[in-house]
């Protein structure tokens, strides 16, 4: 009977002292995000087959928490640089940077894993167009867009304050193209952003 009931004090203490996420908790985290967008992202120009590549930046997420469970999450990034091909030709870049914001639900915010679902919305600025080989001397303009996005990842509590985060986010990326400022198609990202990061609860 001691033993049963040292073993349920001490895990009592460990559910008290890891992951302990309280009302108005900020959480920020550092960490790499990987941009990888759809296979197929449309056709420009009714002729011109378009591929973006795939981007690596250092990624920063700050969350409120109005409570344990219910936060509202804002996403930033190193702005990342991808590669277009026009017809498998690299011909082409762009810097996109995609601040997102999102509500979120943690559902075990007290456990050492915690996994949390959230939704929301992504406003993307295309800029720094780059053009080269056959359209060098074209200008290139990539249109900013709103779009939704659906993030889920789990949160592994080291202490009271520390976190280590995996993630996956779907952000809707629809952009309008023009070239020398007539409209040629729209470009469909939709990329896949992966995630890993380290946090600090305060």
């Amino acid at each position: 009977m001691k033993t049963k009931a040292l073993v349920c004090a001490l895990a009592a203490l460990t559910l008290g002292t890891i992951g302990a996420a309280q009302a108005g908790d900020f959480v920020v985290k550092l960490g790499i995000a990987d941009v990888v967008p759809k296979s197929d992202n449309g056709t420009l120009n009714g002729v011109l087959k378009t591929d973006v590549g795939i981007s690596t930046r250092p990624s920063i997420t700050l969350e409120y928490l109005f409570t344990p469970n219910l936060g509202v999450e804002v996403l930033g990034a190193w702005p990342f640089r991808n590669d277009i091909r026009l017809n498998g030709l690299k011909l082409a870049r762009v810097d996109v940077l995609p601040p997102t914001v999102s509500l979120q639900w943690h559902f075990l915010p007290k456990a050492p894993v915690s996994p949390f679902v959230g939704a929301g919305v992504n406003y993307t600025f295309m800029y720094n167009e780059k053009t080269k080989g056959q359209i060098a001397k074209n200008k290139l303009d990539i249109e900013n867009s709103w779009g939704f996005a659906a993030h889920a990842g789990v949160d592994f509590n080291f202490s009271k304050n520390w976190l280590m985060t995996l993630d996956a986010r779907w952000i809707q990326m629809r952009n309008d193209v023009k070239v020398d400022g007539a409209k040629v198609g729209k470009v469909k990202i939709d990329p896949m952003v992966w995630g890993v990061a380290v946090g600090y609860r305060f």
